[in-house]
This record gives structure tokens, C-alpha cells and sequence, in this order.
């Protein structure tokens, strides 16, 4: 995510100075110069900042949720930048929502809740809470340890794993709002906020909030994007940010919109430093960073830039286990109109149903001027891409066996979102069929009903597509259960059939 970041800085003729935790970041060569610092530890960043003296034109990050050091040492080195109060409002959900609620802001009702809070839950010392209700870390990002509530039996455990992604162990327990999801990216100089990307944002996986892409530009109506971009503006002046960038994550409810939450940064998850550059043609992350080395703005007079291309980020996701092989990355790559693919996965990582937005497999960028071919380009990649998995494990065989945490009612989801006839009516024909028989080709198999449905697994393979292949990687495979082969078609899709042909085969060879 800091790639654009370095390029923008070479750009405008900086050299940089790249920190982190870890030196073998995959953007620390090509650096000017690296410094081990851990990104949580603003006083060494001050320290080292201020060491560079004259020589150091700004400080920025993009895309994490450390802008409050950024402005904390900026601000010790008389750099521009947000007022570093207001980072700590845009960095903290519980002063967040503090700033949102004393100017007016619309945002959910909401209260703190600490490990002292949490033992008292246990004890039943607490006031009996009305569900739904969404439990998040107070200073965290990238979903983790996010949920929605949906009742009293989830509240103990969500709240509990909240609190154990938050750095200062505290959690904060909101309303839950239903409606669309949009994200918002801006740039603000000298109070003033310049919107840079306006997205559909595309939820998934009750009771988590899993984000499988954005689209550029919102097909919203101009109407309700405007109320929208209102109540953003008014929330970035709400939390004091001045000279910088402002990133939200907004709704529009039946009570008209209402803020999950501002950064004080550009977005993650691509859009700042990819859809958007490739939708408007402007390389944000550059602008970004003429405003923190005080520099002029070069869009400081306009209200918003425009998109004039369609940009789509979708992700794909895995059912939980180990990879054993990965093909179709050079379909992917090859898939009319896409701009990039990125691997977060590679043969033998340890995946899973993703609960949070860090445990998505990768991500493909497509950008054309006509949406509907955008779509397609992005999908068709997406579907393109398999994740064969290692056969004989654990966590495999519970997910197709449908089983599911007493918590997490309805979750993991199946691959074909099927209704409970249609999927009787597949089991009534593998009853009928009762094996699937040694070369026998799916495509042959699948009942009409199937065959005609264009429902789509969550990584965009029809039935048909699945079958197909399965067909090309499966050409000799041995007797199957038809029962069992149809129930992990359902719920793995792919994935879930050659896991259960993997696994016969290497019984046989026991």
C-alpha cells in the first residue's frame, strides 16, 4: 500500500526515507533509505524526524492507521499536517464519535466497553443491551475484531475478541446501521475538503463485514451521493482536520446518512492509490503529498475530481485449510480489461474464511470506460484464479461438513447461496445417481435445474463454470460418493470437490 507513496515522492523529486517495524517490507528496496521504527512508537518517529532537520520536506503514510503518528511528529518537526488532537479524534472510534455527536453529526449511539466492562458482562452485572448492535476495537483497522451483535449469546465472545485486537484494550459497541455502503476519499487544504473518490463499497458474510470490492464511480443517485458527501465534510470539520487527507466509511439509512467512521488518511483496499488514479486519472497519493511537504495544491480551487473511466476492485476469497497449488494467475492477469492482480496467498499458506479483510487470498483492479465491461473483466480474473487445497485437514473436513461455531450462527457462508428445495432437489438426484463414477465428466451430471441457474459461487464461477473446471484438472479422478460430491460442490464449490477427490485418492493410495 506504500508503493504509490514512494513513487509520488520520487515524482516530485524527493528522496525517501522509508520506516517500519519490519525490514523485509516488501517497498523497503526501493527506498533512499530505510530505518527499523516501529510505526506504533511516535516518539522514535519524532526522534528521527527531527534528526533529518532541514533536509526533511514531510511525513505521510497512506492506507494505515498510524496518521496520528504521522501528525504528532510533524508537528514536532513544524511540518504540515493535521493538528495531531484531530488525528487522535480520527484515529480513536470513541473520540470519533464523542466529535461526531457533540456538533451534530449524525452517527450510531454508542458506548465504551473495557476489559472492566467485559468481566462484568460475565458476571450478569450489566444492563440488558437491545440487539442488533455492531462491537469493534476502538483503534484498529481492516475489520479485525469487527462483528455485528445480533443477540445476547454473541455479545460476550465478539466483545471479547474486540477487545483483544485493540491496542489499548478497549472496544466500542454501537447501533447497528442498515443500508448501502459508500467510501469516500478526500483531500483538505486549509479547511477546505476536496473530494477525490466516491465508491460503492461491497459488504458480505453476516455477522462480519467483509468487503469483496469497491466500484468507482457510485452508481448512487447525485441526489443522495450529495447528502452524503455533506454529512462527510461536515464530519472531517467536526473532527478538527485541517491539511491533509480524510478518508470515510459512510451509509445511507432510511434516516438519510449517518458516518461509520473518518480517517485522517488516504483509503486502504486499493482505492486511493489505484481505482481512483485509474478512474480519474490523477494520481491522488501524489496530491496527497504536495500538502504535507507545503507544497501547493493543484486541485485546491475545485470541489470534487471527477471520475471518467469505471474502475472495479474485487477480492477472492478461500474456504478454510492449506493451499497445495494455485493455477489460473496468468488467465487472471490475461483477463480483458484488468490492471492488476495481487497475490496475498501463495502454495502452502494457511487460509480461511476470511472474518476479517487482512484474511482475504488477493485482489484483482480492472478499469474501462463502459462499467458492465469493467465488471466483467474484474469478475472473469476472479473466477479464473484456484486455490487447490491440501487434502486431510481438519479445519477442510469442518467446513464442509457445515459445521459452525455456536456464535456464528449462518457462518461460514456456502459457495452456491442455494434454496433449501433446490438444494434437496440436487441431493434427490445424487441419491439417484449414488456414485460419481471413475471419469465421469461433471458437465454430464449436473441436473438441468443447475445448469440453467446463473447463481454464482463468492468468487463468480457458475455451476457450469465450476464443472467445467473440474472437468479440465479432474479427468481421471476415481469413484466419489455422489451424495458427499454434490453437498462439497454446494458448499466449497471448487475448492470443496477437489478437496474431496484429493482426499479419495490419496486413501487409495494408502
Amino acid at each position: 500500500m506504500q508503493r504509490p507513496s514512494i513513487e509520488a515522492a520520487k515524482e516530485l523529486g524527493f528522496r525517501t526515507l522509508v520506516i517500519d517495524a519490519n525490514p523485509n517490507a516488501v517497498c523497503v528496496p526501493y527506498a533512499d533509505r530505510f530505518e527499523p521504527v516501529d510505526l506504533k512508537d511516535r516518539e522514535a518517529i519524532a526522534e528521527l524526524a527531527l534528526s533529518l532537520g532541514d533536509s526533511l520536506a514531510g511525513i505521510f503514510t497512506a492506507g494505515t492507521d498510524f496518521s496520528a503518528s504521522v501528525s504528532y511528529a510533524a508537528q514536532k518537526c513544524g511540518l504540515v499536517s493535521h493538528d495531531f488532537e484531530a488525528a487522535l479524534n480520527a484515529s480513536n472510534k470513541i473520540r470519533m464519535r464523542q466529535c461526531f455527536k457533540k456538533h451534530g453529526v449524525p452517527s450510531p449511539d454508542f458506548f465504551s466497553a473495557d476489559e472492566s466492562y467485559l468481566r462484568s458482562l460475565e458476571e450478569g452485572k450489566c444492563q440488558k443491551l437491545d440487539f442488533p448492535k455492531v462491537v469493534k476495537p476502538c483503534d484498529n483497522m481492516g475489520a479485525r475484531g469487527c462483528r455485528l451483535v445480533r443477540n445476547e449469546k454473541e455479545f460476550i465472545p465478539a466483545l471479547r475478541d474486540a477487545i483483544s485486537f485493540s491496542r489499548t484494550r478497549t472496544a466500542i459497541v454501537e447501533d447497528y446501521m442498515e443500508g448501502s455502503e459508500f467510501s469516500i476519499d478526500a483531500l483538505v487544504c486549509h479547511g477546505k475538503v476536496i473530494i477525490t473518490g466516491f465508491a460503492d463499497r461491497h459488504i458480505y458474510f453476516e455477522p462480519y463485514f467483509i468487503e469483496l470490492g469497491h466500484t468507482m464511480p457510485s452508481e448512487v443517485s447525485e441526489e443522495v451521493k450529495a447528502a452524503l458527501v455533506k454529512t462527510f465534510t461536515d464530519g472531517v470539520h467536526a473532527l478538527g482536520l485541517t491539511n491533509g487527507v480524510a478518508k470515510g466509511d459512510i451509509k445511507y439509512t432510511s434516516r438519510g446518512p449517518m458516518i461509520g467512521e473518518i480517517a485522517g488518511r488516504l483509503s486502504g483496499g486499493y482505492m486511493s492509490g489505484w481505482t481512483f488514479p485509474y478512474s480519474s486519472g490523477v494520481f491522488l497519493t501524489k496530491e496527497a503529498m504536495k500538502i504535507s511537504a507545503g507544497l501547493e495544491c493543484s486541485y485546491a480551487l475545485v470541489e470534487e475530481i471527477p471520475s471518467v473511466n469505471v474502475s472495479h476492485e474485487r477480492a477472492f476469497i478461500s474456504i478454510p485449510g492449506r493451499i497445495k497449488k494455485i493455477y489460473g494467475t496468468d488467465g487472471a492477469v490475461a483477463s480483458p480489461f484488468v490492471k492488476n492482480v495481487f497475490m496475498r496467498v501463495s502454495e502452502g499458506s494457511e487460509v480461511d474464511f476470511p472474518r476479517n479483510n487482512v484474511e482475504k487470498c488477493g485482489n484483482v483492479i480492472s478499469c474501462c470506460s463502459d462499467r458492465g465491461l469493467s465488471l466483467w473483466g474484474a469478475e472473469s480474473a476472479v473466477a479464473s484464479i484456484v486455490l487447490r487445497l491440501e487434502p486431510n485437514n481438519k479445519k477442510t473436513d469442518s467446513f464442509l461438513n457445515f459445521e459452525e461455531l455456536p456464535f456464528e450462527e449462518g457462518f461460514p457462508y456456502c459457495a452456491f447461496n442455494l434454496q433449501k428445495d433446490e438444494f434437496n432437489s440436487l441431493m434427490a438426484h445424487a441419491e439417484e445417481l449414488k456414485v460419481f463414477k471413475r471419469g465421469m465428466k461433471l458437465s454430464d451430471c449436473i441436473p438441468d435445474f443447475l445448469r440453467k441457474n446463473e447463481l454464482k459461487d463468492f468468487n463468480y464461477r457458475t455451476f457450469v463454470q465450476t464443472a467445467k473446471t473440474y472437468d479440465e484438472l479432474c479427468p481421471d479422478h476415481g469413484d466419489l460418493d455422489a451424495g458427499k460430491f454434490f453437498s462439497a460442490l454446494v458448499r466449497g464449490g471448487i475448492q470443496g470437490i477437489l478437496y474431496l477427490t484429493d482426499c479419495a485418492e490419496e486413501k487409495c493410495g494408502e
